[in-house]
């Protein structure tokens, strides 16, 4: 069976979490999650909050149950945590393809919106608090996590978070970016960060995966490696 995650920014980690609870709950052995993303035809290039450069891919992530896992392969989901808040502030209404109805394609109602500024001083704090939560949900500190991989779309606001969690500045191996190669991919570019940096985990090390933004939507995952 599959099912259609319509929350944005965090479609990939929501889908994780409901993967993740169907293994637990064994209505499934195994899931194949995927998110593709198509963002550069919702862009409006006239609109300076707007228009920073997105990329166009899609990610797969395997999960499966301990049963049919390799040992020492992977990492264990310890936990998820999803929220929503409603705002129009990061939107792009019916998706680009209502642009083909008629009348002008590049009416501003037709493509992404997004007021930045707002978004930035709104989801970070809601974000901090989320994974700080999620993490003391199930005793662990922010300190001890080895590896953030979050939400690719802004730099500054990956630091902001990180730094309020852990006291400290986060060096790229805490919080690792792939903007400079794959713009900022929606959903998509948290999974892109975790595949690109986790093959130097040690067994019991623990890591964040997590999305924000649109929506607001916020999903997370704790990860420990096997």
């Amino acid at each position: 069976s599959g099912f259609d995650m319509l929350v944005a920014c965090s479609a990939a980690t929501f889908a994780l979490q409901r993967a993740a609870d169907a293994i637990a709950a064994g209505s499934a052995r195994a899931a194949l999650v995927i998110t593709p993303e198509m963002m550069s035809p919702q862009i409006n290039y006239r609109d300076r909050d707007s228009h920073f450069i997105f990329g166009d891919v899609s990610t797969t992530v395997v999960l499966e149950s301990d049963d049919t896992a390799r040992p020492g392969h992977g990492f264990e989901v310890l936990g998820t945590k999803s929220a929503t808040v409603y705002s129009s502030n990061i939107r792009s209404n019916f998706g680009h393809l209502n642009r083909a109805e008629g009348g002008d394609p590049y009416r501003a109602d037709r493509l992404f919106h997004q007021a930045g500024r707002k978004v930035f001083k709104e989801v970070c704090p809601m974000t901090i608090e989320h994974l700080r939560a999620h993490l003391g949900d199930l005793g662990l500190d922010p300190a001890g996590v080895r590896r953030w991989w979050l939400h690719q779309a802004n730099i500054n606001m990956n630091q902001l978070i990180v730094r309020k969690l852990v006291g400290a500045e986060p060096s790229r191996d805490q919080a690792p970016l792939v903007l400079d190669e794959f713009a900022n991919t929606a959903a998509a570019g948290s999974v892109i960060a975790f595949s690109r940096y986790h093959e130097d985990f040690q067994p019991g090390e623990i890591g964040v995966l997590c999305s924000f933004g649109a929506g607001y939507s916020i999903g997370s995952l704790i990860l420990k490696k096997r």
